[in-house]
């Protein structure tokens, strides 16, 4: 249990956070690296993959990024042919961000790594312990 009275209870919670981090995302990182991708593309093919057809400016939204800071990343994965980019029915001022067949596969690699190094974990902890987490997960977001 986490001593929330404690700074060296949560300091120790800050640091397996970390370390869980670390190893959750050190696999996908290789991968992305084989082919010149960074985490940051992860999580632009993770969130196109989840919402396609969506626009620049909701992407936007959802990583809590800067236009600036997303340009790169992007247009190296449109130019890898693993994002496609279509201007929308309603409105042709708008582009919307689809996954290509070569980025559905890349993403569900990627995350299919994390989702088992997920299911592994919350399968050792109980699902008691698995609630709480996605729990805590949720409430970290809320609070900064």
């Amino acid at each position: 249990m986490v001593d929330l009275n404690n700074i060296d209870g949560l300091r120790n919670a800050a640091e397996q956070f970390f370390f869980a981090y670390r190893a959750f995302t050190s696999q996908p990182d290789q991968l992305l690296a084989q082919r010149g991708l960074g985490r940051v593309h992860h999580r632009i093919l993770y969130f196109v993959g989840r919402h396609p057809k969506t626009s620049v400016n909701t992407l936007l939204g959802i990583l809590g990024v800067s236009k600036q800071a997303l340009n790169g990343p992007l247009r190296q994965l449109i130019a890898s042919a693993l994002v496609s980019v279509d201007l929308a029915e309603h409105d042709r001022r708008v582009k919307q961000l689809t996954l290509t067949d070569a980025g559905i596969a890349l993403e569900e690699e990627l995350t299919g790594i994390q989702a088992r190094h997920l299911a592994a974990a919350f399968s050792a902890a109980g699902d008691e312990a698995a609630q709480g987490w996605l729990k805590v997960m949720a409430a970290i977001p809320e609070k900064v």
